[in-house]
């Protein structure tokens, strides 16, 4: 199992990853996507098939660098949980479940994922990813009840939405995993991910990119990260991909975008 799995992270802050990679699980590589330059969400998903296509990996583990984990022994047992009960997908639900995400609680927030990464390659295709930027009422079965916090069965906040719609779509299931709060007097943006034996798997502290920069979450990160033995150590990485025309790219795409919209209001 652990010779077909891969993690890719796509960092803002290589102070923290620097810390937090160290908990990753050692067996496995571990692929980074540059995102100083302002790439994440969808475009860091895009991105991710594109460089990794050839590299041989069927479970693929998409973890930010603001992720503390815990319990690498629990990340295997939930890719085996997954394979043996026909799971291509797991995460946390982005409404219900975590205290300040109140959106789709259909869809999974990408701070922590694990994906059938062989059997999704097969027939991705990024054209019919982005044609699903779009909600259908009462379009998923999912019990809902026993969530705890507020939701929107239609948001569209993300635009990585659309990936993970257009793989419900394909019939593909998503294997929800159970979240807290740290419930900390000084923390209270923290979440507690539990595996599926109902076991802490990871911490999720958010805004890496505030780290280092913001006082406040930096000293709120530190106080987590000092709760887990961290290895005086440095990980490999296996390899850092940077597009360095992106920036431009997407300037490039907002100018279209505006020159596009001024003509139709031109007509």
């Amino acid at each position: 199992m652990k010779n077909r799995v891969a993690i890719i992270t796509t960092v803002s802050s290589f102070e923290l990853y620097e810390k937090t990679s160290l908990l990753f699980p050692a067996e496995v590589p571990l692929y980074v996507i540059d995102g100083t330059n302002g790439m994440h969400g969808i475009d860091s998903i895009f991105y991710m098939f594109q460089v990794l296509k050839n590299k041989n990996i069927e479970w693929l583990i998409m973890v930010d660098e603001d992720v503390i984990i815990n319990n690498p022994k629990g990340i295997f047992e939930t890719i085996e949980y997954m394979s043996a009960n026909n799971y291509s997908v797991c995460g946390i639900r982005d409404g219900g479940v975590i205290e300040h995400r109140n959106y789709n609680p259909f869809l999974i927030n990408t701070f922590f994922s694990i994906i059938n990464f062989k059997e999704i390659l097969k027939y991705y295709n990024k054209k019919e990813v982005l044609k699903n930027k779009f909600t259908n009422i009462n379009e998923f079965d999912d019990d809902l009840t026993k969530l705890k916090y507020s939701y929107d069965k239609n948001s569209l906040y993300e635009p990585y939405y659309c990936f993970y719609l257009w793989l419900r779509r394909k019939g593909e299931r998503i294997l929800f995993l159970d979240s807290i709060m740290l419930d900390s007097t000084n923390d209270k943006i923290s979440n507690i991910v539990k595996d599926t034996n109902g076991d802490i798997l990871l911490y999720h502290t958010w805004y890496a990119r505030s780290y280092g920069n913001n006082e406040k979450h930096t000293k709120r990160i530190n106080q987590v990260l000092h709760q887990i033995n961290i290895p005086e150590s440095k990980r490999k990485i296996e390899i850092v991909f940077k597009d360095d025309y992106f920036k431009f790219k997407k300037i490039g795409l907002k100018f279209l975008k505006r020159f596009k919209q001024k003509i139709k209001n031109f007509k």
